[in-house]
């Protein structure tokens, strides 16, 4: 009888054991949800990226709580290209998209976008506001993606109060509910909500139209920043010794709005560059809250331990900088782009290492536990964001178009870039050829961070200049086996 009770108590033992090691390894294998956060034209005027003036806490705190990329750099500074390499984890060599008319599926139509790829493992997928450029993707936005039919989200409010004329910034009267990024947010929050009781994995892509033109959002946002506060840029002027196309005449002002002169030799008025400042600043604000009723809500539902989050802005934007208020350059205000990791207690700090936003989707994948397909451009950053490596790649890689048959690809390691203008047509994938070199520039952030002077024909910087070249034909080598 007693060898029968110890024989009993061992098995009860050893079953309860075996139990909870079950229950462990379940625990520890269960794939992460993934809160996937766009935003739109963001530059990291942010607390978080060392900014003292524009206010956003919310951001700031889910900064302070997760790793931030401080050298991240987009592929193209344009919404349509810079999105489908997010995206797709490819080169816009590779997606071919270069522009805001072309689609992904019609170059690549076997291509696997990342929400597409975590649909297929057993991810419950869903998109609000703007993740994919529309106008690269079909009406549902890229629909082979989604589990959940895409749903527009139509503009009921009015955007401007006057609505003779399409102007640049505006001030609503208005409830932060009643906007299109106002219920984005709202949206997002029903998803989470049937997320939480479904108790499936799933990849939820929240994209805010805002701070992108036009600047028109809640009086309370535009009140943080007296305009008597607003100050302009140091430095307004084409970098010296720079080619002339670099820079270029803000065309998305001075075409698409009615408030800004349509001949580029009109000079725009500092009372017109410290409003269109202001409004830059009060739309972060507004985003910024908006994100913040997120992530709260993720709180609330209990879903916050096992979902990643990741925030990013799609490119930079030139806030008057060279004299410049647009994206569309190969320099530092238009390329480089906030990326913070929101992932457990173990991935908490921030980095100057050169990342690129084709590594979000390997980061992600590791970061939910799942396998890569292979086939990324990108690397994973989570070696990065558990501190075990101090960089992950020599430098980031994003390029332009310019003149119909030029392109600038530029190279930014962790002090200085390296920007190289072919012409021809010249694409990454095609056999370097060095009598197709227009223009060169060399920039130093240790010592001219604003950009002020071309260094390219500088004695001191030959050195510097040869290395950067040398690697960057060596990058345009690993292209063309693509």
């Amino acid at each position: 009888m007693k060898n029968t009770l110890k024989t009993m108590l061992i098995l009860f033992a050893f079953n309860l054991l075996f139990t909870a090691c079950k229950k462990k390894s379940e625990t520890k294998t269960a794939p992460k949800n993934i809160l996937f956060i766009a935003v739109d034209d963001l530059k990291p005027l942010l607390g978080a990226y060392g900014d003292s003036i524009v206010k956003t806490p919310n951001i700031d705190k889910l900064a302070a709580n997760g790793f931030v990329l401080e050298n991240n750099h987009c592929q193209q500074a344009v919404c349509g290209p810079s999105r489908a390499s997010i995206m797709t984890g490819k080169r816009p060599d590779y997606t071919k998209i270069w522009d805001l008319k072309t689609r992904i599926r019609s170059i690549n139509p076997n291509i696997v976008t990342m929400p597409q790829y975590f649909k297929q493992i057993g991810f419950e997928t869903a998109a609000v506001g703007k993740i994919f450029d529309f106008r690269s993707v079909d009406r549902g936005n890229d629909s082979i993606s989604w589990t959940h039919k895409y749903l527009g989200l139509k503009r009921t409010q009015k955007e401007y109060v006057n609505e003779t004329e399409r102007v640049s910034y505006e001030v609503l009267y208005t409830h932060d509910s009643t906007t299109v990024d106002g219920k984005v947010a709202s949206r997002s929050n029903n998803f989470l909500r049937k997320f939480a009781k479904e108790k499936k994995p799933f990849f939820l892509a929240t994209g805010f139209h805002k701070p992108h033109l036009p600047f028109v959002v809640p009086k309370k946002y535009w009140d943080l920043y007296p305009l008597e506060t607003i100050t302009l840029p140091a430095y307004q002027k084409d970098p010296e010794g720079a080619p002339y196309y670099a820079t270029q005449p803000s065309w998305e002002l001075r075409g698409g709005y009615d408030d800004f002169p349509k001949d580029y030799s009109v000079a725009i008025s500092k009372e017109k560059q410290k409003k269109l400042i202001q409004g830059y600043y009060a739309s972060v604000s507004f985003i910024d809250q908006q994100i913040g009723k997120v992530i709260d809500e993720l709180d609330r539902l209990g879903l916050r331990e096992n979902t990643v989050i990741v925030l990013w802005g799609d490119h930079g934007w030139h806030l008057g900088d060279h004299n410049m208020y647009c994206k569309h350059t190969n320099y530092e205000q238009s390329t480089r782009s906030p990326l913070i990791f929101s992932a457990g207690k173990k991935r908490i700090g921030k980095s100057n290492s050169p990342t690129e936003f084709i590594d979000v989707y390997p980061t992600l994948l590791e970061l939910a536990g799942v396998q890569s397909p292979g086939n990324l451009d990108g690397v994973s950053l989570v070696p990065l964001l558990e501190n075990k490596v101090a960089k992950v790649k020599e430098f980031a890689v994003s390029q332009f178009t310019r003149e119909d048959d030029k392109m600038g690809y530029t190279f930014r390691n962790t002090t200085h870039r390296y920007t190289i203008w072919m012409k021809g047509h010249f694409r990454s994938n095609q056999p370097f050829d060095a009598a197709l070199i227009d223009a060169e520039e060399l920039y130093d952030y240790d010592k001219d961070p604003q950009e002020t002077k071309n260094l390219i024909d500088e004695k001191k910087y030959k050195t510097i200049k040869e290395n950067l070249k040398s690697k960057a034909i060596s990058f345009f080598k690993t292209q063309e086996l693509k």
